[in-house]
This record gives structure tokens, C-alpha cells and sequence, in this order.
């Protein structure tokens, strides 16, 4: 038990640490919300190596803390809304067992961007948002996959908790 405490203290501080560094990157292709998804490298691992509810429980943990540290409330909810899908379609996936690493990433890098696309529609009210879901799409694909092949090298890597 401590050492899976001890583990999970370490991957919360890594993700927490990854949103920091990608806070710092400006990526700017005229679509607010479009990052490298860095901490969902820790997601994967975690998912991987201790499983959904661990994962889930960095998950919030790190939206939280850093929504707080470097974020506002309305990044907070929407960042909520992309995690939470993502972590639900990732587990989907993962538990089918038709997705590898990479693909599972991808499918979360997207589903993020959709969760958080459905959640500023519902926050402003207005379904013109969803006309930048194309470009979100693109940027989600890319970064799961470089996400992924990252994930599936560390995973290798790193025996189950």
C-alpha cells in the first residue's frame, strides 16, 4: 500500500509538473484549447501500470491543482469535461483490446477536445463552437500520437504497480 502511495504521489507530481511546462509552450493555431496533451503521457502510464481508478483519481487531482496554480475556473471545467471523456474512452478502449497504445491515445487526445468543445457550448451557449472541432480533431490525432508512441515506450518500461 505505501508503495503504491508513494507512486501515485510521484505520477501526480509529473503530470502536475507536465501541465506547468505545456502552460509555458504557446501553441497557437487560432483555436484556444490546442496543447500537447503532456500529462496525458502520465494518464497512459498510470492506466497501464495501476489501472482506470488510479487514473482517475491523477486525473482529477492534476486538473485541479493546476486549474488552481495556473488556470482559471472556466479552464478548470472544461479541462474536467475533456479529462473525463478521455479517461472513459481511453478505459473503453483499452478494455476491448482492439486499440494499442498509440491508438488509444489518439482516441483520448480527441475525445478530450470533444469533451471540452461539448462543455464550452454548454458554458456560452452557442453551437457555433462545434465549427472548430475539424481543428481540434487534427491537433487531438497528432498529439495522441506522439503521446502514444511515448506512452508505449514507457510502458515497456515500467512494471505493473
Amino acid at each position: 500500500m505505501a508503495k503504491k502511495t508513494a507512486y501515485m504521489g510521484m505520477l501526480t507530481a509529473l503530470a502536475f509538473l507536465f501541465s506547468y511546462i505545456e502552460s509555458l509552450i504557446p501553441i497557437t493555431l487560432g483555436v484556444p484549447g490546442v496543447k500537447l496533451g503532456l500529462a496525458n503521457l502520465v494518464v497512459i502510464v498510470t492506466l497501464y501500470t495501476m489501472g482506470i481508478k488510479a487514473a482517475a483519481a491523477l486525473s482529477l487531482v492534476r486538473v485541479v491543482l493546476a486549474g488552481f496554480t495556473f488556470g482559471n475556473p472556466a479552464g478548470m471545467i472544461y479541462s474536467l469535461a475533456g479529462g473525463i471523456l478521455s479517461l472513459l474512452v481511453m478505459a473503453l478502449a483499452k478494455k476491448s483490446n482492439l486499440f494499442s497504445i498509440t491508438g488509444i491515445s489518439i482516441l483520448g487526445g480527441v475525445s478530450h477536445n470533444a469533451g471540452q468543445i461539448l462543455a464550452a457550448i454548454l458554458v456560452v451557449e452557442n453551437m457555433n463552437l462545434v465549427y472548430y472541432l475539424p481543428v481540434l480533431v487534427v491537433s487531438g490525432t497528432v498529439a495522441g500520437t506522439l503521446i502514444g508512441i511515448l506512452s508505449a515506450l514507457l510502458i515497456k518500461r515500467i512494471p505493473p504497480i
